[in-house]
Parts: structure tokens; C-alpha cells; sequence
């Protein structure tokens, strides 16, 4: 599905819902805000102010978690967030910024930043410490501005997620710990496995799972699925041998991705189909083709904004960084200055996509 060239099902037990609650009680407290929905109404009691209109998403919502097919927040309510995704930390630090994440926050409206931590290609093998603390510096940047964080653990090459299962295991602890008690990260656990079966990417989510929901029993996980995240669409397959082998867990989501200059009706109808059966959750598109290059079609593109909305499905756009390529929104240089906001240091994906987040 998408390769980059090296640039330059069911809703928690009760248990589980004591433990959002008072995880987007904290939240909410510590951003300044408790939202009416957590606050208990007394018979004949006058009802509980509503929540400032400013409250960001993640006070307004709180904990999330998987009701049925979808993403809900700590009332239960059904929500979509919408957002961006940085590129691979190793090459693009340097448009994460507070200048830059203010401008996602405030001007964009962001609900969510996807933190993607490439494990190859100069990325977390090369230094797990720092690439794990650098990590954790940009999900708590996202949320001190409200934002929910989804963090990424982004491998590519090798396909096979269980070829850095050990790494994984030693990252997705370090970061459990952290955020145990913060209602707003969510965990994706393998970017786009590919080359590999359903059954052996099955398997290794059933081997990370439990290694986060040790530590943080609550928080949202979200898995990879075969051929780029595609439901095996790019190898040949659909959403059935997911549908019909469903990981044994709780609380997850499926990952879908796609470019909507190289996938067409195939992998739109396949997103519609599987959101039917299944929570899902599109962590990475792009308006381009599958390289993230290319010119943008944004007719397809709408037409599958239009098929998310409609059904709520979360997403979150590749890439908020300037490098080169058309999918990056931010025109090339942008992130060596000091200017994020409106709509002149970015390209035309970046205007386009913008746009579709303040909506």
C-alpha cells in the first residue's frame, strides 16, 4: 500500500468503566474544565452547568472507548476524531514544535496528533531511550493543548510485526506506564504490516495487548491489518478474515489506510464493509497516491471524508511536516521558521485537509 522512500468489539466491563470515569474526571480537572456529563444530578437538583464552549476535545470527552462499531467518549457517546499525523520523528522533529502544535490545536482545531516513531530506518532501533522520550515529549505536548495522541509504533520494513516484537514490548511498556492514568492516548500497535498472514499479525496483538493493558487497562488499542492496513485488499483479500478472526480483545479497533489517488472503489467500498462489522479506525490517508506523491484528487478524497463522516470513523491525515512531497502539508522549509497558522506556508493538500479538520 503506502511505502515511503527514505526522504532527505465490545465496550469495557464495569470495572473498567469506573476506572474511564475517574480517568476523565482527572482530565478534565487538570485542563481547567469538568464537563457536565461526569457530574451526577440529584433528584430535584438543579442540573450541572454546561461545559465551557472552549473546552478542548479531550476535556469535553474524556476517556474514550469502543461501544460496539465505535469510538465513544466517557459519557458514551459516539465520536470521530479528526487529525493529523507527524511524520517518522527521526527525519521530521523539527516541524513538532509549540509553535506548530499551537497552530494544529487552535487553528486547525485538531482533535487528535498521531506521534509515529519509525522502528527502522534511523528510527527507535538506533536509539530506544531517546526515541521513546522524544515520543513522550510530543503526546504530552498534544495534550497540554487538548489533544488526544494515538502513538504510532510505525514499522514498515520488515512487514512482519513480530520480527520487533521484543522492541515493542519494551516500548509499549515504557509508554503504558506513563500514561496509565491519562485518558487521552490511544495505541496503535503495527503501522502497516505487510508480506505477512492475518493469523501471524493476529497473534502478535494478542501478545502486545496484554503487555499495555497491564499497565493502562483502559485505553483504546488499535490494531494493524493485513497488506499496508488495508483489510488484505493490496494482497488480494477483504475485511472477511478479520470479521470472521477477530483478535480476542477488548476495547480495539481495526486500522484502515488508504491514498486516494491509487485506491479506488475496491478500497472504499472494503472501508464502508468493514466499518459495518467492525470498529474502525483510519490512522493514515493521503489525497495523493500510495507514495504520498503525485497530484491530489480530492474528489476521492471527499468521497471517502464523506462515507467517515457519515459513519463516524476517526482519522488522521499523512503528514504534518515540509518535506518534499505532495503530502506534506506544510510548503518545503516552513519548519525552519517560525510561522504555522492560515493558509500561506501551506501546499495545496495542506489548504485542502486544513479545511476539512475546522469543518
Amino acid at each position: 500500500m503506502h511505502q515511503r522512500p527514505t526522504p532527505p468489539t465490545d465496550s469495557a466491563p464495569t470495572t473498567g468503566r469506573r476506572r474511564m470515569a475517574r480517568k476523565a474526571l482527572l482530565a478534565a480537572s487538570a485542563l481547567g474544565v469538568v464537563t457536565a456529563l461526569m457530574a451526577p444530578v440529584r433528584a430535584g437538583a438543579a442540573p450541572a452547568p454546561a461545559a465551557p464552549t472552549a473546552a478542548t476535545p479531550l476535556a469535553a470527552n474524556g476517556q474514550l472507548s469502543v461501544c460496539g462499531r465505535q469510538l465513544c467518549n466517557a459519557s458514551g457517546q459516539a465520536v470521530a476524531l479528526n487529525g493529523m499525523s507527524t511524520h517518522g520523528t527521526q527525519w521530521y522533529a523539527q516541524c513538532v514544535t509549540d509553535g506548530s502544535l499551537d497552530a494544529l490545536a487552535q487553528d486547525w482545531r485538531s482533535d487528535v496528533l498521531r506521534v509515529s516513531t519509525y522502528v527502522q530506518e534511523g528510527g527507535y532501533e538506533t536509539d530506544p531511550a531517546g526515541f521513546t522520550a522524544r515520543a513522550q515529549k510530543f503526546v504530552d505536548a498534544a495534550h497540554a493543548r487538548g489533544m488526544y495522541a494515538v502513538i504510532d509504533w510505525h514499522m514498515l520494513s520488515p512487514g512482519d510485526p513480530n520480527a520487533n516484537l521484543a522492541n515493542a514490548k519494551t516500548f509499549f511498556t515504557a509508554m503504558a506506564k506513563k500514561y496509565k492514568n491519562h485518558p487521552g492516548v490511544l495505541y496503535e500497535i503495527a503501522n502497516e504490516p505487510s508480506g505477512v498472514s492475518w493469523s501471524a499479525i493476529k497473534s502478535y496483538a494478542e501478545q502486545i495487548i496484554p503487555v499495555i493493558r497491564a499497565e493502562d487497562p483502559d485505553a483504546v488499542v488499535l490494531v494493524g491489518t493485513r497488506a499496508w492496513s488495508s483489510f488484505g485488499v493490496s494482497e488480494g483479500s477483504n475485511e472477511s478474515e478479520v470479521v470472521n478472526n477477530p483478535v480476542n480483545a477488548s476495547n480495539i479497533m481495526y486500522t484502515f489506510h488508504f491514498y486516494a489517488a491509487s485506491h479506488r472503489e475496491e478500497y472504499l467500498n472494503t472501508l464502508d464493509r468493514a466499518s459495518d462489522r467492525l470498529p474502525v479506525f483510519v490512522t493514515e490517508f493521503g489525497t495523493q497516491n500510495y507514495a504520498g506523491e503525485g497530484a491530489n484528487d480530492f474528489a476521492m478524497s471527499q468521497r471517502y471524508l464523506d462515507l467517515m463522516k457519515r459513519k463516524k470513523i476517526s482519522w488522521t491525515n499523512w503528514n504534518y511536516s515540509d518535506d518534499h512531497r505532495s503530502g506534506a502539508v506544510f510548503k518545503t522549509g516552513t519548519c525552519n521558521g517560525s510561522t504555522w497558522a492560515g493558509t500561506g506556508v501551506l501546499k495545496e493538500a495542506g489548504v485542502w485537509i486544513r479545511d476539512r479538520i475546522r469543518q
